[in-house]
Formats: C-alpha cells, sequence, structure tokens
C-alpha cells in the first residue's frame, strides 16, 4: 500500500482524513487503492457517490440505465435541473468528477442483470445497493457473494430506512449474514410498492445514503465497527431508530448447510414477476390503450370511467374519472355499470387490474376494461400539459 502516492493537492483537499489518528494517510491510502461499484444512482446513489467521491474512493462504478425525470429532483440532489433527459450515468459522472478530479469513473448504461452482473462486478472490491426493486437486490447480494466481496446495502420507503453491510469478512475472517439470511423468500408481487409508487421525504435517502457512505468507508479502511450482522433501522418521521441482529440461516441456498445455488438465476421470475399463474390467470383482465381511451371518450358511445387510486393521488392528478379508491371498490359495486363499457384505471396500470379481476370473479362482469400504463401514460401520450408523479 506504501506505493500509493498522493500530490500535494491531493494531501491538501484530504487533509482532514489525514489528521484522525485511527484514520490518518494509511486509511487514505486504502480509500485510494480501492474499486467500489455503485447500483442505482437515484435517492440512495446521489448522496453516496457524492461522499465516496469527496472521500477519494479511487475507482467508481456507477450502473443505471435510467434518464433524469423532473420527479427525481425531489431528492436525487446529484442531479440539477439542465440534466433533465439525460443518462443518470452520464449527469453523475460529470457532477462527481466536478467535485474530485482525482478519482476514475466507470459508467455503465445498462440495467444489471443475471447476464452481465458478474461480468461488471467482476473487477470491484465492493458492491454498494443503491436499487429499489426486490429482483436487483437478490441479484447485487447473490453477486456480492460469488464474488466473495461486501454489499453495503440500504433500503427506503416513505419515512424509514433501513441499512447494513452483507456478506462481510471480520478481521479473523467470518464471513456474515447476506441478504438472504434476512430475506429468504421474496414477498408477494405488489405487496411492498416501491418509492415510486407509496413516496419517500425527499431527506431520507440522503440520510440513508450518508450511512452506506460511512459504511463503505469503514470497510474499506478497517476503521470502526462495521454494521455487519446488525440491520439499522431508521423512523425519520419520529426520529426513532433500532439496531436488529441478522442471524445466519441454516438453509440459505448460498451459504447454509447444504448450498444449492452456485450461479445467477431468473430474479423476475423467483420474485414472482415473471410467467406464472398470477399473471396467466390477467389475460381475462380485457385491455386497451390511451389512444383507444381517448377514441372512446371523444365519440358518442357512452362511457364510464373510474379512477382507483387514493384521494390525494387524484389531487395531484385526474382525467375527470369517477373516484373509487381500490380499498372501496367492493363497497361501491352498486356504482358500476353492468351494460355500458368500463374503464378502471389507477397510475401504472397495476391496481386497476387487481380491481378488475376481483369484480370479474366476484360478480361477474364482463364490460371492464384496464386502461394499460394508466395515468403516466395518458400524461406521456395524451396530455403532456398535466403533471406526472
Amino acid at each position: 500500500m506504501s506505493d500509493i502516492k498522493f500530490s500535494k493537492e491531493e494531501l491538501e483537499r484530504y487533509s482532514r482524513h489525514l489528521i484522525i489518528p485511527e484514520f490518518n494517510i494509511e486509511g487514505q491510502r486504502k480509500l485510494k487503492a480501492a474499486r467500489v461499484l455503485v447500483v442505482g444512482s437515484g435517492g440512495l446513489g446521489a448522496p453516496l457517490l457524492q461522499y465516496l467521491a469527496a472521500a477519494g474512493v479511487g475507482t467508481i462504478g456507477i450502473v443505471d440505465f435510467d434518464v433524469v425525470e423532473d420527479s427525481n429532483l425531489q431528492r436525487q440532489v446529484l442531479f440539477t435541473q439542465k440534466d433533465i433527459g439525460r443518462a443518470k450515468v452520464d449527469a453523475a459522472k460529470q457532477r462527481i468528477l466536478e467535485q474530485n478530479p482525482h478519482i476514475k469513473v466507470i459508467t455503465y448504461n445498462t440495467t444489471f442483470t443475471s447476464e452481465n452482473a458478474l461480468e461488471i462486478a467482476a473487477d470491484y472490491d465492493l458492491i454498494a445497493d443503491g436499487t429499489d426493486n426486490f429482483p436487483t437486490r437478490y441479484l447485487v447480494n447473490d453477486v456480492s457473494v460469488l464474488l466473495k466481496i461486501p454489499n453495503v446495502y440500504a433500503s427506503i420507503f416513505r419515512f424509514e430506512g433501513q441499512v447494513t453491510v452483507f456478506n462481510h469478512v471480520d478481521a479473523h475472517g467470518n464471513t456474515g449474514p447476506n441478504y438472504r439470511d434476512l430475506f429468504p423468500t421474496p414477498p408477494p408481487p405488489g405487496l411492498v410498492p416501491s418509492c415510486a409508487e407509496g413516496g419517500v421525504i425527499g431527506v431520507l435517502p440522503g440520510i440513508l445514503g450518508s450511512l452506506q457512505a460511512n459504511e463503505v468507508i469503514k470497510v474499506i479502511t478497517g476503521v470502526g465497527e462495521v454494521l455487519s450482522g446488525r440491520l439499522f433501522l431508521f423512523d425519520a418521521l419520529n426520529f426513532e431508530t433500532r439496531t436488529l441482529k441478522i442471524a445466519k440461516d441454516l438453509d440459505n441456498p448460498l451459504t447454509g448447510k447444504n448450498p444449492s445455488l452456485t450461479k445467477l438465476i431468473d430474479y423476475e421470475q423467483f420474485c414472482g414477476l415473471g410467467i406464472d399463474k398470477k399473471e396467466k390467470k390477467r389475460e381475462n383482465v380485457k385491455g386497451i390503450d390511451v389512444e383507444t381511451l381517448k377514441k372512446w371518450l371523444d365519440g358518442d358511445e357512452d362511457i364510464q370511467l373510474i379512477d382507483v387510486r387514493e384521494p390525494f393521488e387524484y389531487e395531484i392528478v385526474n382525467i375527470n374519472g369517477k373516484l373509487i379508491p381500490q380499498s372501496e371498490v367492493l363497497e361501491h359495486v352498486d356504482e358500476i355499470s353492468s351494460k355500458n363499457k368500463v374503464v378502471i384505471h389507477c397510475r401504472s396500470g397495476k391496481r386497476s387490474a387487481d380491481v378488475i379481476e376481483i369484480l370479474q370473479d366476484k360478480y361477474g362482469f364482463n364490460n371492464l376494461y384496464n386502461l394499460e400504463g394508466g395515468i403516466l401514460d395518458w400524461v406521456d401520450k395524451i396530455d403532456r400539459s398535466l403533471p406526472k408523479y
């Protein structure tokens, strides 16, 4: 490690690290030599990337397939108004190199998948999970275990967040728990909404992303006690914290007594998002696109339009449908026409499809149509003057 050298500018930049007795120049050398892969540059990734860059992590990889949108700016403080429409990895790279030109940034403008994940992550010492969906979380975990590198994990929802370090090898050579020890199986599809569906207070990813960065720095430098085998929970609404212990699961298919998983799998299918009985059942749900709905509404036919979102969503944006929240639909069945065409919609088309399945199964409706893409598609393709959330 003594062959890692610093310029005068770097020594001045990192001087507040260098004068910490437990950290000093050896800790800074470890940071400069480190290679960290960050999967996701959104809410969690934004502060995480900024603090890793500022700290002097020598090589930072960024994986993200998305582009910057208006709705990102409420919490993804890495981006500005001028970045809207740009690939997130490009905007992120530019921003953190402006922050610290002494580091190297490698970008992967692609989805992190079973086909490319091992190849991408193979050159890194640590992976940091800034994703917001279960298939990718399991994928990131399995990659970290198969490559024998730590996984610094966090997740956020509304006012709550959690952070921990998975697959960490301590000074005695003991490997800590991984994501599958904490969550052996994914929740049923649709049970846990994403931040896009359920919302998140803007400052929360900043807090949790900063905690992630802190754990990354600790893992790399060996300073302090790493949050391995412990799950830190933070409630921003009540400002309460808890730390729970994570035990190893003897039935873990990767690291248990009888490992059965030796390679990456189809994580969409594993999380119930692939072709399964539920998906096949949806073949009974008739769907229409927003262009068809526009034609129907502009025509002479009597169409009933029902919005099954929540009242606060309706207040943000609506297309004049009758508001019957999903949880209240069965109480208002008599208000739904059984003769005319009925188009049911939500934000993206999932909740409305669920409602249609229930109404068809329980009450025999055969005149219901699901608006595929929901309000999001309507705003994109029919009326861009409406806000998108």
